[in-house]
C-alpha cells in the first residue's frame, strides 16, 4: 500500500503506509518532508512500522535529529502506533512524548482516531493549521 494524501479537519495529511523505508536518520526525514512539500501536506502521519527501534532510544539521538528537520521545515508530525513497549521500558522517553503530546508540531498517538481527535480540537478552537 503507498503512502497517501487525505484531507483531516483542514489539514493535508500524508498517511505513510506500514511498509516502505524504514526513518533511521535525519536524511531519511528529508527525503519524507520532500515527499510531504510535493503533496503541499500540512502534516505527515507516521507508522511506528516505520521507525527504525533506535528511533525510541533517545541516546542515539535519531529521535531528537528527525523530529527537528520536522520543526525546521515547519512541518507538523504525528507518530502513529503501540509505544506502551519503548514507554515502559524508559522514563526519559515518556517525558519526551508527554511534553511533545503537549505542543502543537508533534504528536505521539495510538491510532488514526486519536490523531483525528486532536485535529478537531484545533480546528474547533480555530487554530492555525487546524
Amino acid at each position: 500500500m503507498p503512502d497517501t494524501v487525505s484531507r483531516r479537519h483542514g489539514l493535508l495529511v500524508l498517511l505513510c503506509a506500514s511498509e516502505g523505508t524504514r526513518l533511521g536518520n535525519d536524511r531519511d526525514a528529508v527525503e519524507l518532508i520532500g515527499a510531504a512539500a510535493a503533496h503541499h501536506a500540512d502534516l505527515v502521519a507516521i507508522p511506528t512500522e516505520r521507525l527504525d527501534d533506535h528511533f525510541f532510544r533517545l541516546h542515539t539521538r535519531i529521535a531528537g535529529d528527525i523530529l527537528q528537520k520536522f520543526v525546521n521545515y515547519r512541518l507538523r508530525l504525528a507518530i502513529v502506533g503501540d509505544i506502551s513497549a519503548h514507554l515502559a521500558a524508559s522514563a526519559s522517553l515518556r517525558d519526551f512524548v508527554y511534553e511533545s503530546n503537549r505542543g502543537r508540531h508533534v504528536w505521539f498517538v495510538a491510532d488514526l482516531a486519536e490523531l483525528d481527535e486532536r485535529l478537531e480540537r484545533l480546528h474547533r478552537q480555530g487554530l492555525p493549521g487546524g
